[in-house]
């Protein structure tokens, strides 16, 4: 780090902010499980009903709401979930829930690891598993949830097996869901983006250009900005900037570190081409796309 470098850095960082990320809501502890179900009612009543704002940097997660009420955010955007709704939630993205006392349901959370292990893994089921959405679940599918509960509170043999071979129905079930409700108009990343996805979210990546990206990827840098131009009809450099501006959008809306420390967190040494670039690819400077979330 440069001397004007370092030096804007320790004069802006004055307070430590961050998005809390947990394995488990409220839990620093490492992952408990290969996979992980709980009850809403195990954990929701001792937070007063409100889940806070929050992250999972390294697995996504299915919630069912057999009975009651909650409004979720995520990153921003609403959701109004109700009896008998399915809720899935992509690593990374920043939630919070509001749940109505007394809601009933669970909620599975799946490492990446086990996500990213159910073959094939083909693009429309990775890009069906990268967005947040609501859906009513099926029976089958409730009941393979439920085995997937009970198996999990079991001790015998080949329980790792069979936990991972159910965890992936019931993602393979959830995605198909979701293909269902926005139909196949829309075809998903390649498996490989989603590699650039975890790529770009790692903090020792920050800095880094489309020519580092793709050597990481074991791929040219042609070939990576091939990939995102058929996948999301831009340059492999625009799309690595406009998953940086996402992040960038999250730390405004859920902490409290300035504008210049928000750049600064994501690779940009000057404030002023921060505020430009964020202009660019949200049509707003990061100062007005805060006022969103304020009062």
């Amino acid at each position: 780090m440069d001397q004007q470098r370092n030096h804007w850095y320790y004069s802006c960082m004055t307070q430590m902010h961050h998005i809390p990320d947990y394995a488990l809501y409220g839990e620093t502890a490492a992952f408990p499980d290969v996979v992980h179900c709980e009850h809403i009612k195990d954990r929701a009543p001792d937070h007063g009903w409100r889940i806070s704002a929050h992250r999972h940097a390294q697995l996504v997660q299915v919630f069912y709401i057999q009975s009651g009420s909650a409004v979720a955010d995520v990153d921003g955007q609403k959701f109004t979930l109700s009896d008998n709704q399915l809720f899935f939630i992509p690593a990374q993205a920043v939630h919070s829930f509001a749940f109505a006392p007394n809601t009933q349901g669970m909620v599975q959370s799946f490492p990446l690891s086990v996500v990213h292990s159910i073959v094939p893994m083909n693009a429309d089921l990775a890009g069906a598993l990268s967005q947040p959405f609501v859906a009513r679940p099926e029976a089958h599918l409730l009941a393979i949830m439920s085995v997937l509960d009970a198996s999990l509170k079991t001790t015998g043999p080949y329980r790792t097996h069979t936990a991972v071979g159910l965890a992936h129905s019931v993602l393979s079930m959830t995605a198909a869901l979701r293909v269902s409700h926005i139909g196949n108009q829309q075809r998903g990343p390649d498996r490989r983006l989603a590699r650039l996805d975890q790529l770009i979210s790692d903090q020792h990546s920050l800095g880094r250009n489309p020519c580092d990206y793709a050597a990481e990827m074991g791929l040219s840098t042609g070939h990576l900005s091939r990939l995102c131009r058929a996948a999301k009809g831009m340059s492999a450099s625009a799309y690595i900037e406009t998953q940086i501006i996402q992040e960038a959008c999250r730390l405004l809306a859920f902490t409290q570190l300035s504008v210049a420390e928000v750049g600064y967190r994501l690779g940009y040494s000057d404030p002023s081409y921060f505020s430009r670039r964020f202009r660019v690819v949200q049509g707003q400077t990061p100062s007005l796309y805060r006022q969103r979330f304020s009062g």
